[in-house]
């Protein structure tokens, strides 16, 4: 095997035994080591894009760990944390960009649920970020005196913003018991944080201050959970990307929910 990548390389005009690694550990990844590295199932693509390019999935696990991990611990209120404003630096450029950027790339690759994931929760970054800056006046347009304070009518519009980022992580989490355990954890904890979240904001602007503050707390506590399934899936994930003599496990669920493809192909054998 190894004489006949050689030898096709070679053809290609490609010699460099750098390139000739590359080619080898991305051409014989199984579908467990493949679906770790990429969080998708692994499937057949044009070119060798692969080969030419960086992994850009754990670009977004960074920006969505760095992003969303002050975040919950200020809506949790630990140490005094809070005010949502704080760092929103970090939303725009950790939680956006680099989800952004990464989406992009899995774009590229071919990796479509990687990219929809990335460029979704990246644009959300973004929203949540320019919201919560002044310079937008998304709150301060609600307000005769142009302060930051919340109005019942943006709680309650914002609210229901949060509403459906919960279905879209919803939808996610469905997606992802193709994948692995610990993806399935980040969507889901997702999943029930926004729905905390959109309950917030419907008592806040209503007037339910203890109500919306214990909900708030809860979606932080929801937040921080996907937190930590993420900093440990970006530790396995460059663990395998820095080829570690180890394998750092996190649950494969491609081999317990057969894709369709694969469905097929089990009939056209039998019969």
């Amino acid at each position: 095997m190894m004489s006949d990548k050689r030898t096709s390389l070679e053809h290609n005009g490609t010699t460099d035994p750098n390139t000739l690694h590359r080619e080898i550990t991305i051409a014989t990844l199984s579908p467990e080591m493949f679906e770790q590295v990429y969080l998708a199932p692994k499937t057949a693509t044009r070119g060798d894009l692969r080969q030419t390019f960086g992994n850009p999935t754990p670009i977004a696990v960074v920006g969505l760990c760095i992003g969303l991990t002050p975040l919950s611990i200020e809506l949790m209120g630990w140490n005094g944390a809070g005010g949502q404003t704080a760092t929103v630096g970090a939303n725009w450029w950790f939680g956006g960009m680099l989800l952004t950027l990464s989406g992009i790339g899995e774009f590229i690759l071919g990796n479509t649920f990687p990219s929809v994931v990335s460029l979704s929760y990246g644009c959300h970054f973004l929203t949540f970020a320019s919201t919560y800056t002044p310079s937008f006046a998304a709150i301060s347009s609600f307000n005769a005196d142009g302060s930051q304070t919340p109005t019942r009518p943006f709680l309650a519009s914002f609210g229901f913003y949060l509403l459906f980022m919960s279905l879209l992580s919803l939808i996610f989490l469905v997606c992802s018991l193709r994948t692995n355990a610990v993806f399935a954890v980040v969507f889901s904890s997702a999943t029930i944080g926004f729905s905390c979240g959109a309950g917030a904001f419907c008592h806040l602007s209503y007037g339910n201050i203890s109500m919306g503050q214990r909900l708030l707390v809860a979606t932080g506590g929801c937040f921080f959970v996907s937190c930590i399934a993420g900093w440990y899936l970006l530790f396995a994930i460059m663990m395998t990307a820095v080829d570690m003599p180890f394998v750092v496990p996190v649950c494969d669920l491609s081999t317990l929910i057969k894709g369709m493809n694969e469905r097929k192909k089990s009939l056209d054998a039998t019969e």
